[in-house]
């Protein structure tokens, strides 16, 4: 028995974001000329300098993430400090925390273009850049989010704010109300 609607002969999918798609191409082809580019310095110099790029790497990555990651720590117990002393919490120590810990962990994977990358990270002004373009870029994606999404939720979130200011908004209150409840039981905990 049918009714008069063809069914689909398979169920419909989301459409696939264009990072899904490409990210694994991306890493693919960003593997290959790491490769390719370690085989060239180790042709033109020796495999020895090669390795000790590599080690120099590594050691410089875990040093900056090491002094980032304190860097951070002391931020975070100077931020609690101040707030159970009732002192407003100062914001600008905390800038380029992740992304000099991301330029160090660049630094320790293995590669020559990924330690150019996490070096660039380092660079001071470049963090700055770097994070400019990113808060607008979440920004503007928490004003697009639909109601009802996460970021809908983040932005909902950000509202409450806890240092009293006052929040626009609206109250409706049904000033005659048809039926009255009566009285209400206690609440049971």
């Amino acid at each position: 028995m049918t009714t008069g609607a063809p069914t689909p002969a398979y169920p419909a999918r989301p459409r696939r974001s264009r990072l899904r798609t490409y990210l694994p191409l991306g890493i693919a082809v960003w593997l290959v000329l790491e490769i390719w580019l370690l085989t060239v310095v180790a042709g033109a110099a020796s495999g020895f300098a090669v390795f000790l790029l590599l080690v120099a790497g590594f050691v410089l990555g875990s040093v900056v993430i090491k002094r980032a990651g304190r860097r951070a720590f002391r931020n975070l117990t100077e931020t609690l400090q101040q707030q159970q002393n009732g002192v407003p919490p100062t914001s600008g120590g905390g800038e380029g925390n992740g992304l000099m810990m991301l330029g160090g962990l660049l630094l320790m994977i293995p590669g020559l273009i990924s330690d150019a990358l996490g070096l660039l990270l380092l660079i001071p002004p470049v963090q700055k850049a770097l994070s400019r373009y990113a808060e607008r870029a979440i920004d503007r994606k928490i004003r697009e989010a639909a109601p009802g999404s996460v970021g809908d939720a983040f932005q909902q979130a950000r509202i409450h704010r806890p240092d009293g200011k006052v929040v626009q908004g609206e109250v409706i209150r049904e000033e005659n109300p048809t039926t009255d409840p009566g009285p209400r039981p206690p609440l049971n905990r």
